[in-house]
């Protein structure tokens, strides 16, 4: 009797129950807040947002965002292939494996190591903002690289490259211009293209510029790039600037590109039959290393250069120190040259 008195029990309640109350209870998903709206975005979101802000906050040069923006992208694609899609799942191991892949392709180390810097900015970017708790790249180590020697030409191989300028036309009275004023001042493709009249001072033998991080610096116009400047910016034939500010200019008026400056200095050299290959960061190199010969001292050159850190001038006094050791192997009676 007591059997047939009995309560069901909890169990067999549950078989009672209906299946959306037997399922396990989850927390619905909060709307993102204002305050953190970034934890729903994907990685390659996150990137492009990161991009706009190295543009517009941080002031960095086309050529620097290009770089960045193909870099970022290959890391990208990797994560993708791996169905990381969130910054917060991206590991050491993720970047470790990027870096295999990079090495499986035959990419130099150099290379490997400059796209492992965009990441790893990417992320302190990341964790600045609150979207990761820790750097991925953190507890990351990667081998030093030798850096190259940069490509130099002596004086007499420039003299013969800047001879080689047509001034019986006004494009190759630009083009004097132009290489005369790179080298002489020592910068940047970028900065000589984007160089205004306004930051001209033809008289005092200065220029102002506009280097990396839109840091501006003055630099030095010699008496040879003064004089071709002048006799450059004074042509009846120079064509009107279209926005009535640039110095380098295009048959049309418009303002060169760093393109255009490359075809230029190619077309130069076709002419001169040097037989290096040429570019206009080595009519940079060349100021730098020419500068240090002469007797100029390492902190100077830095200043003229815009270089934010002195270990980056400091390359130059190894090409410096290079060829004295070449002028010696090849003059001096016991060096043991054949």
């Amino acid at each position: 009797m007591k059997r047939n008195t009995r309560t069901p029990s909890k169990s067999r309640g549950r078989r009672d129950e209906s299946p959306e109350r037997s399922r396990p209870q989850v927390p619905a998903a909060r709307p993102p807040s204002s305050t953190a709206p970034s934890t729903a975005r994907t990685l390659g979101e996150h990137v492009a947002l990161y991009l706009t802000e190295l543009s517009a906050a941080r002031g960095a040069s086309e050529h620097t965002l290009r770089a960045y923006a193909k870099d970022l992208a290959e890391f990208v694609e990797h994560a993708t292939a791996l169905e990381i899609t969130e910054p917060a799942l991206v590991t050491a191991r993720t970047l470790r494996g990027f870096l295999f892949a990079l090495d499986e392709r035959g990419l130099a180390r150099s290379s490997a190591r400059r796209k492992l810097s965009a990441v790893r900015s990417l992320f302190g970017h990341l964790l600045e903002r609150g979207v990761i708790e820790q750097h991925p790249g953190k507890a990351l180590r990667s081998g030093k690289v030798a850096r190259a020697l940069p490509g130099t030409i002596d004086a007499s191989e420039l003299d013969h490259l800047l001879a080689c300028c047509d001034l019986s036309k006004p494009l190759g009275r630009r083009d004097r211009a132009l290489l005369e004023f790179v080298y002489s001042a020592g910068t940047r493709a970028a900065e000589a293209v984007s160089l205004d009249l306004r930051d001209l001072d033809l008289a005092s033998g200065v220029a102002r510029v506009r280097g990396k991080g839109r840091k501006e610096r003055l630099v030095g116009i010699g008496s040879r790039a003064r004089a071709a400047l002048e006799a450059y910016l004074s042509d009846p034939k120079r064509p009107a600037p279209t926005d009535g500010r640039a110095v380098f200019l295009n048959a049309r008026g418009g303002r060169l590109t760093t393109r255009a400056l490359g075809l230029i200095l190619d077309r130069a050299a076709l002419h001169s039959g040097l037989p290096k290959k040429l570019h206009p960061h080595l009519l940079r190199h060349s100021f730098a290393t020419h500068l240090l010969d002469a007797g100029a001292d390492l902190k100077s050159v830095q200043d003229l250069l815009g270089h934010a850190h002195i270990t980056t001038t400091q390359i130059y006094t190894h090409v410096s120190i290079e060829r004295l050791h070449q002028v010696y192997a090849h003059s001096h009676p016991r060096s043991g040259h054949p």
